[in-house]
């Protein structure tokens, strides 16, 4: 079926702010959404750089009072997001402040479940329909250029009984405001702007071609490969380069904004399960694992990486040639930027079994375009570890 015959919606729950600087919108925003009590979730790395200052700044000549939970981890666990919750209800905080990259902003909308509806326990939420109305209000400021957490519907957490990425997903759980600033992320770290780049990259390369996507999504989709692509490269070596660091900010908002209205595929589904057995940066297990499920898909969606091979700038002949050329281009900017493949991290032939059972259980693996069952997953975890 062609795309224009789908049936879709394309909801916008929240205010984006973006430019250099928006932060500063904060203090007007908290005035004009009549907040009194803020609870803000962050971490120690933001805290340590000092960006907890100026946001506590503004909060403070808002008149806004304001408890501070740090202790989140770089995947966030669902012991975490109970103890801020139970921060946030001792406090009595009228709204939520996700300040950070992916895990604050995650960690941060799966609190405000719990704080929102008084409930103590997040597992129960897990999946798609289990929050039924709207939550208290949540203000999203990222400071890296990967998640597109600011934007989306849902929150991935570590299930630490269990030990797997569980996903909690509804529109309700959308931030009332994001406060996009490139000036957050200078001088971000090279290997957070390698890993959460390619995160960004690898959003939009699944909204773009998975089953569920949409003609609105897949313009979001192609500008956010565009600029990603031309400026990733620049924002690694140039980490003060306010320009590159604007674009990769603005092309992983995009791709935010077009994976929560069309879908993740495959990649994810691997990445989330990976991620939580080993306790990986997110970024990371997407870049390494990206070309290789591009690979076993591409006979489903040849013509759509050829689509991506022209937002990449690249020259072909053909539909095929194109597709080759796309997944060519993303192994060379992950070795460009520097990332470990995947035979050189913490992991052995005897964990794919378990990953691989995981990643068939994901709820995005019908998503993909062409279908992977537990063998393929198998399959393709092998061939990523042998670099095939």
């Amino acid at each position: 079926m062609s795309i224009l015959m789908k049936d879709f919606i394309f909801t916008l729950p929240t205010d984006i702010h973006y430019g250099p600087g928006s932060i500063s919108q904060l203090k007007e925003l908290m005035v004009s959404h009549d907040i009194r009590k803020a609870l803000v979730v962050t971490d120690e790395g933001i805290v340590k750089a000092g960006l907890m200052d100026t946001l506590g700044a503004l909060l403070t000549e808002a008149a806004v009072s304001y408890v501070v939970y740090d202790h989140v981890s770089p995947n966030p666990r669902d012991v975490e997001v109970e103890a801020g919750a139970a921060m946030g209800k001792a406090s009595q905080a009228d709204a939520v402040i996700a300040l950070g990259g992916g895990s604050p902003i995650d960690c941060a909308k799966a609190i405000n479940v719990l704080l929102s509806l008084d409930e103590e326990k997040i597992k129960p939420f897990e999946g798609k329909g289990k929050i039924s109305k709207p939550l208290k209000p949540l203000f999203t400021i990222p400071t890296t250029s990967g998640t597109g957490s600011e934007v989306t519907f849902s929150s991935v957490i570590n299930d630490t009984q269990d030990h797997y990425k569980m996903t909690i997903k509804s529109p309700h759980m959308a931030a009332k405001v994001a406060l996009v600033d490139p000036q957050l992320t200078l001088g971000l770290p090279k290997a957070v702007t390698a890993s959460t780049g390619m995160d960004a990259l690898t959003h939009a390369i699944e909204a773009y071609t998975v089953k569920v996507a949409n003609p609105i999504s897949d313009a979001l989709a192609l500008q956010a490969v565009e600029l990603i692509n031309d400026s990733l490269e620049t924002a690694y070596r140039q980490g003060d380069n306010l320009e590159a660091r604007s674009a990769m900010m603005l092309g992983s908002l995009l791709a935010g904004l077009a994976f929560s209205h069309s879908d993740v595929g495959s990649v994810h589904c691997m990445a989330e399960a990976l991620g939580g057995k080993l306790d990986l940066p997110h970024g990371l297990c997407n870049a390494i694992l990206l070309p290789y499920v591009m690979e076993f898909s591409k006979p489903d969606c040849q013509d759509r990486y050829a689509r991506l091979a022209q937002a990449m700038n690249l020259n072909f002949s053909n539909d095929a040639e194109g597709a080759d050329m796309a997944i060519k281009r993303v192994k060379e900017l992950s070795a460009t930027v520097e990332l470990p493949p995947f035979n050189h991290l913490a992991v052995s032939r005897s964990d794919f079994d378990a990953m691989a059972a995981l990643s068939a259980k994901n709820i995005s693996t019908e998503s993909n375009p062409r279908p992977m069952t537990k063998k393929d997953y198998l399959s393709v975890f092998q061939k990523a570890y042998d670099n095939e």
